[in-house]
């Protein structure tokens, strides 16, 4: 994908290689979900098409990536406007998670290294927070297929006032932990939560997909999570934080 700028190819840290000290660890981890941690982007923008077909609208996949990592409710609106269908941005959205929360009952698309890193963390005592623009009945069979307490909290979109890209988010999650966001790491696959995670005072670990995301003040890019440890997490965003 284009336009994403030079990105640092992760690799797991060296064999024998000497763990970094504890204190160069981030306080926490604070995932988003579409896209990071889950592949349920194609998900989506299958179900916006079936209902553009079911309802005679007219919708593109220019239209369908303009959504990634935005408010569901937001993304009902547009969809509202720009398909250009008779119904409330709340039964357009429920008529999507209707739709994604089958698909994801028979398949939990999970992204490269996502599983294993969240292990990793656990193994070094690292809290992990879910931060997802998804709503929790969306959440909650992807959370099923996960290990209890993965996440200590969740926060999802019907949780907040203030969606990606605004701070709201990644503050509550941090603030839920008993932590500040500058001393929590982020990762995120879009350019609208990264914006998020940035805004909150978080250091933020990009792995883009669909979407490009700029480059910008704490920022760190990476091709996939396959390989990304935490120690080569605190590696790669050790920089970035300081900064």
């Amino acid at each position: 994908m284009t336009g994403r700028g030079t990105l640092n190819t992760a690799a797991p840290s060296e064999p024998g290689a000497t763990s970094p000290d504890p204190a160069a660890f981030p306080a926490a981890v604070l995932w988003d979900m579409d896209g990071t941690l889950v592949d349920t982007e194609p998900y989506w923008i299958a179900t916006e098409f079936a209902m553009a077909e079911k309802y005679g609208g007219t919708w593109s996949e220019e239209h369908a990536l303009n959504l990634v990592g935005k408010a569901l409710l937001d993304s009902g609106d547009y969809i509202r406007v720009h398909m250009d269908i008779d119904l409330t941005p709340q039964q357009i959205v429920e008529e999507l998670l209707d739709g994604v929360v089958a698909r994801v009952e028979e398949e939990v698309p999970w992204r490269p290294g996502a599983r294993e890193l969240l292990t990793d963390l656990e193994a070094h005592g690292i809290p992990c927070a879910l931060v997802t623009m998804s709503w929790q009945r969306f959440v909650a069979p992807i959370l099923a297929q996960l290990p209890d307490q993965t996440f200590v909290t969740v926060v999802t979109g019907d949780r907040v006032e203030f969606g990606k890209p605004h701070p709201e988010p990644y503050l509550t999650a941090a603030a839920e932990l008993g932590l500040r966001a500058e001393d929590c790491v982020a990762i995120e696959d879009s350019n609208t939560g990264a914006k998020s995670g940035v805004a909150a005072g978080c250091t933020v670990l990009c792995v883009p997909h669909h979407v490009p995301i700029l480059e910008g003040e704490r920022r760190v890019f990476v091709d996939s999570l396959a390989g990304v440890d935490a120690a080569r997490l605190a590696e790669l965003t050790r920089a970035a934080r300081a900064s």
